[in-house]
């Protein structure tokens, strides 16, 4: 199950990249920067849940939101 998720996860963050890439302006391509952010956020909770160490990848998933936030409002 978790190793389903983790593709399908893998497989946003290539579709969401080729938006970052591709994307037609500016707002298309920071969306997708954001959403690159959030979908990396779920691949690490989920690591976090299958290491059974869910307490310690938390903490890192938080810390990596925060700067995911800062670094889109610092594009924008």
């Amino acid at each position: 199950m978790f190793l389903g998720l983790a593709i399908f996860i893998a497989l946003l963050i290539a579709v969401n990249f080729y938006r970052v890439l591709v994307g037609p302006t500016i707002f298309d391509r920071l969306l997708a920067v954001g959403l690159v952010g959030s979908n990396a956020l779920l691949l690490i909770v989920l690591i976090g849940f299958l290491y059974e160490r869910a307490d310690m990848f938390l903490d890192l998933a938080l810390t990596y939101a925060i700067l995911n936030f800062i670094g889109v409002l610092a594009l924008g």
